[in-house]
């Protein structure tokens, strides 16, 4: 498979992923609204208070996921894969003697098709010290040196 299809296939995967995660997590967050919401007073007002206040924490925490996940999405629907490029920059896939490497966002390790490919964000540590490099440069991550082999 060239790079293009791999990265269109990388691409697509990563909406579905988020995609769904967002789902879950608004669900999610209904979830504990409902709950919060239908919290009748006790006859113990601190066990009430304590639990109304447990789930406003778990709302939040749940909230804050979501926040991160819908700006990983709009990080990743602003990304123009389709731009040909010499460097790497946000949405290239970047072929090296280490493996291929999606800049996009922070999904990880993907296995598609019995092959191991990373989705990563450029902010990430790897992703730094790829940005704007070339076919031919290496860089140094873990000890390792790794080559940069293809760009699409």
């Amino acid at each position: 498979m060239d790079l293009l299809t791999i990265k269109n296939t990388l691409y697509q995967h990563c909406q579905t992923t988020l995609k769904s995660q967002i789902e879950a997590l608004e669900e999610n967050l209904q979830s504990i609204k409902e709950s919060r919401d239908n919290e009748t007073k006790s006859s113990v007002g601190d066990k009430y208070e304590t639990g109304r206040a447990m789930m406003q924490l778990e709302y939040q925490k749940v909230q804050s996921q979501l926040n991160r996940i819908t700006g990983e999405w709009s990080e990743l629907k602003a990304l123009d894969i389709h731009r040909k490029t010499s460097k790497v920059e946000k949405g290239s896939i970047v072929q090296t003697n280490q493996g291929i490497y999606f800049v996009s966002v922070s999904l990880g390790k993907i296995k598609l098709n019995d092959q191991i490919y990373f989705c990563l964000s450029s902010e990430s540590p790897i992703g730094r010290l790829l940005l704007h490099k070339r076919v031919g440069d290496k860089i140094q991550f873990n000890k390792k040196e790794i080559e940069l082999e293809q760009i699409a």
